[in-house]
């Protein structure tokens, strides 16, 4: 079914700054709700979710907030832990990305202990970061400095790959733990074994600037990205050349990110602060989007852990917008 038109959001929540960025855990958190972090210029959030295509008996959309830290610079990224857990003995587990390029993690039992602490810095710009999925002992960052580190949670560094240009977008296998994915703004997109600290895979997209990419949870053989104005597509099984590739956004592309509920669904967006189309939701087996979105500035996107719903940042609100499988 395409839009022709830019919608509104189907659901928002009103926050009181700016949202830098925002992510949905990723993980199961033991209770029918989705945990929910975003940040701002100096603080992040943590609520839950729940909504009524999930649940009849809420209408709409029912967040409620849990807790807000104070984080000493912007909030340029947030990770989950697979440790964040809602059920009898709740505690919440997270690391973020700052604007004073350092990592921190963040630990709460939403009672008396709320604790973070530095454990990482990069000499430029963290562009993203990631938990490794099975137990969230490690870490892994991106960054400006042309590099991808790994640390454990005492701010060791595990190792350490040197890229030929920044470091956009960083995603950890699933079932395979030893294995990153890791792309660069200069179109490659290189896979790497962490045990044998060597690259073993790598795509091009064949055009500047890649800003964002992903790994498909429900099929690791899909590959996308934006770069430039355009979105791109590989099976990885078949060639590092793109399968599949179509112009997305006027005003170039900035996020790029798979459904985690069907394999062949996934949103992208351009750049905050334009007004026009700003997220897209498209589907592989349809020729235009199937959903376009508008709000008045976007930032950050991040899908749902089992409904076809997304969520963008802006000027002060979540906008969360609803497709169909």
């Amino acid at each position: 079914m395409k839009q022709d038109s830019p919608r509104s959001a189907t659901y928002t929540v009103e926050c009181e700054d700016y949202v830098h960025v925002v992510e949905f855990s990723p993980f199961e958190c033991g209770k029918a709700e989705t945990l929910i972090a975003y940040g701002g210029s100096s603080y992040i959030v943590i609520g839950t979710c729940r909504f009524q295509e999930e649940d009849s008996e809420v209408e709409g959309i029912e967040y409620k907030s849990l807790r807000t830290f104070h984080h000493g610079a912007r909030v340029d990224a947030i990770a989950w832990s697979p440790e964040s857990r809602l059920d009898a003995l709740p505690q919440l587990r997270f690391c973020t990305a700052g604007g004073d390029q350092k990592l921190r993690i963040f630990a709460s039992d939403l009672r008396d202990r709320n604790e973070f602490k530095a454990i990482g810095e990069h000499t430029d710009y963290i562009n993203d970061l990631v938990y490794d999925p099975r137990d969230g002992k490690q870490i892994a960052s991106v960054s400006d400095d042309h590099t991808c580190r790994i640390w454990d949670l005492d701010g060791n560094q595990k190792a350490s790959f040197m890229l030929r240009s920044p470091g956009m977008s960083v995603c950890w296998h699933h079932e395979e733990a030893f294995k990153l994915m890791v792309a660069e703004k200069s179109g490659v997109i290189r896979f790497y074994d962490i045990i044998a600290h060597q690259a073993i895979l790598s795509v091009e997209c064949g055009q500047l600037p890649l800003m964002s990419a992903d790994w498909c949870l429900g099929n690791t053989l899909k590959v996308g990205a934006v770069a430039g104005n355009d979105w791109i597509i590989w099976d990885i099984s078949r060639s590092s050349c793109p399968q599949e590739k179509r112009p997305a956004h006027f005003d170039r592309a900035r996020k790029f990110r798979w459904s985690r509920a069907n394999e062949n669904l996934f949103a992208t967006t351009g750049y905050p602060g334009k007004i026009n189309s700003q997220i897209h939701i498209h589907h592989l087996g349809h020729p235009q989007p199937i959903l376009l979105g508008a709000t008045s500035v976007g930032s950050g996107l991040s899908w749902h852990r089992t409904l076809p719903l997304c969520v963008t940042g802006g000027d002060r609100r979540l906008s969360f917008w609803m497709t169909e499988m």
